[in-house]
């Protein structure tokens, strides 16, 4: 019998599966992370307070269409997991390879138009002067890189979506630390500035590609992907993109968001792009632990919601709540006693890290917000309820957020309502979210889980 990684959630103890399953997404998120984050400590240290603020300008214009991707494999990834759970293996197979070929058309199509459209997006942002030309360089070069992202986010969502969440880390480790020695070799040592750090992200996208489809093409288990069997299945594309598209949507509509804030954060000079931008990085990572959670909540209600055991996916979602609190509690301290040395990763310069540090002592303590709704929208996600978890995000983390930083902002021109907009936002998701689960799933289901 051939060897399988794949992992069925439908049995077996609830919290060390979920332990077990959330731990290498969230490591693997953290490596993932280190791509963007290694460019911009490097280029902070070895090139400057203006090259700093260039790639941190870029974050969320690269997000724009990254974004997409994650939210597709998200929702792609429910379908997997429905037909993994129902052991509809025909139907998986069929998924898999029609959301494959969407994705390498969609990534090739958005890759060349980020290449084209890096300096509009930038005059979007308000790109400061002094900024623009670096900026322009690193986001076409990484704007290559869309395409193995895309397909990337796909084949470690279909890995995710049978169980197996430590290839897809294992495969992120090696493309971390191979993006982080070419950051050094290209920037400090061949004094490549900004491109050095843009072209060592695009390698090292590359390999993560690599590795994750040499396991699909390789393995022998029913998510086995066959070159040949790539095409468009449009009544199964039709049912991916019912489930994918509104978390495809709903992350690339918060990145539009985040360009706006973007824009707010540069009226207040490169010290508070670079500090801002560097805050965000950090507090990236303290909230890696709600979203890995939630994709663990993801698949496991989904693989449940796909056999029809509905009291054992509540208790995943009850699981997963506890153990997103109690991670989260741990972490959240120990960031706001080293918010100072966390922030001296990036630069040195004593206003970018006033700025920084300012902004984490803010929003840390609020990032239980973003827990929550990570936890809710993704198990509302796995009920199959995805375009109603995308309206909601839509309202409570663009609508909220805009209309308070327009308000405030003409009330005071302070930075702290940078600071404190992406709080709010969360919070507002947060609360619709959850009450939209209480009242469309728990509700509703209850009496089929429970009879």
């Amino acid at each position: 019998m051939a060897k399988t990684t794949s992992e069925n959630l439908t049995r077996g103890n609830i919290y060390l599966q979920i332990i077990n399953f959330s731990l290498p997404i969230l490591i693997g998120r953290i490596f993932q992370n280190l791509y963007n984050n290694v460019d911009a400590i490097v280029v902070g240290q070895y090139v400057g307070k203006n090259a700093l603020a260039a790639v941190t300008s870029s974050s969320d214009i690269s997000m724009l269409l990254t974004g997409f991707f994650t939210g597709f494999s998200v929702g792609a990834g429910i379908a997997f997991s429905r037909y993994f759970g129902a052991n509809k293996h025909k139907e998986l197979s069929d998924s898999i390879h029609t959301a494959i070929t969407f994705s390498f058309m969609i990534g090739l199509f958005m890759a060349i138009g980020g290449v084209l459209l890096s300096p509009i997006l930038l005059n979007i942002v308000a790109c400061p002067p002094e900024v623009m030309a670096e900026a322009d360089s690193y986001l076409r070069i990484y704007f290559v890189g869309v395409l193995f992202t895309s397909l990337y986010n796909v084949g470690s969502g279909v890995l995710r979506a049978v169980g197996d969440s430590r290839s897809p880390f294992y495969y992120l480790v090696v493309a971390s630390l191979t993006n982080i020695v070419l950051d050094f070799v290209f920037v400090k040592y061949m004094n490549m500035g900004v491109n050095g750090a843009g072209i060592a992200t695009v390698i090292s996208q590359g390999l993560s590609l690599i590795l994750v489809f040499r396991k699909l093409l390789a393995t022998d288990d029913v998510y086995k992907v066959v070159l040949k069997r790539l095409r468009l299945d449009i009544a199964m594309l039709k049912e991916i993109l019912t489930l994918g598209i509104p978390a495809a949507i709903q992350s690339s509509l918060i990145s539009v968001s985040n360009l706006f804030v973007q824009r707010y954060t540069n009226e207040f000079g490169a010290s508070a792009m670079a500090g801002i931008g560097a805050a965000r990085k950090i507090d990236r990572f303290v909230g890696m632990i709600g979203e890995s959670v939630g994709l663990s909540a993801s698949t496991f209600v989904s693989q449940n919601v796909g056999s029809k055991n509905y009291k054992r996916a509540f208790k995943g979602i009850r699981a997963c709540l506890i153990i997103g609190v109690i991670s989260f509690a741990l972490t959240g301290a120990l960031l706001m006693i080293f918010a100072r040395q966390c922030s001296m990763l990036f630069s040195t310069d004593e206003e970018v890290l006033k700025y920084a540090t300012d902004m984490l002592y803010v929003i840390v303590p609020c990032f239980i917000f973003q827990n929550i709704n990570q936890l809710y929208s993704n198990a509302t996600r796995g009920f199959g309820k995805s375009t109603a978890v995308m309206v909601l995000s839509i309202i409570g983390m663009i609508v909220m957020r805009q209309i308070f930083l327009a308000l405030a902002l003409n009330y005071d021109h302070n930075v702290f309502f940078i600071y404190i907009c992406y709080p709010v936002g969360w919070f507002f998701s947060a609360l619709f979210v959850y009450i939209y689960y209480v009242f469309k799933i728990k509700i509703p289901y209850r009496k089929e889980a429970y009879n």
